[in-house]
């Protein structure tokens, strides 16, 4: 996400978009295990912008500034896994202060959040959403941090998997592995790689993601 120079105009262009894949509206800062969660999902992602001391609806409620950089700080470093360094802007719009967190892009992939039953999770971010990541997202990143020159091959395995999902439906990884008889394991590993190498699309559908032959 490239980073913006911020004044009351583009703030208020910022504010125009609403929410969506690379902004979210925060009205006050009160707990870093739920904004360790949107710093996952956007370094996950493709990087974005918390607009804090701005309602849901984009109202300005402003922030005590210094309070609410500290608190994400403290859920960028102390409740991310590794740790996100954010840069800040800060805004003094109608007598309210604004402070934006800009959150980059990871090339550390998965960013884990630690949750409040103590579990790290990684998310991402789809429209306005912060989303566990699945596990053949997991597995995207795992091959992607160790691709060096990667061709796609076809086996046994491979051939089976795409034969389950023939029919053009969208399946989710349960149905894949029923249907090809393929090892769970195996299947996101295929998967994850049919993915990376636009074979087969991933689909957050129903509340779950669903996977499809392109």
């Amino acid at each position: 996400m490239a980073r913006q120079f911020l004044n009351t105009h583009s703030l208020n262009r910022l504010i125009a978009e609403g929410e969506h894949q690379q902004q979210d509206f925060k009205y006050k800062i009160t707990d870093a295990c739920k904004l360790a969660k949107s710093v996952s999902a956007f370094a996950n992602t493709e990087g974005g912008r918390l607009l804090i001391g701005v309602r849901d609806d984009g109202h300005l409620s402003g922030v005590r500034s210094e309070e609410e950089v500290y608190m994400m700080r403290v859920a960028a470093t102390d409740y991310c896994v590794p740790a996100v360094t954010l840069d800040f802007d800060r805004l003094q719009v109608e007598g309210r202060q604004i402070v934006v967190a800009n959150v980059p892009l990871s090339n550390q992939k998965p960013v884990k959040a630690i949750c409040e039953d103590g579990r790290k999770r990684a998310y991402i971010r789809i429209a306005d959403e912060n989303i566990v990541a699945s596990p053949v997202h997991l597995q995207i990143w795992r091959q992607q941090q160790a691709a060096r020159g990667q061709v796609f091959s076809y086996g046994e395995t491979e051939n089976r998997v795409m034969a389950a999902m023939n029919d053009g439906r969208a399946l989710t990884l349960k149905e894949v592995v029923k249907l090809s008889g393929v090892s769970r394991h195996q299947v996101v590993v295929t998967l994850a790689r049919m993915v990376r190498f636009g074979l087969v699309d991933c689909l957050f559908q129903d509340h779950g993601f669903v996977f499809q032959l392109l």
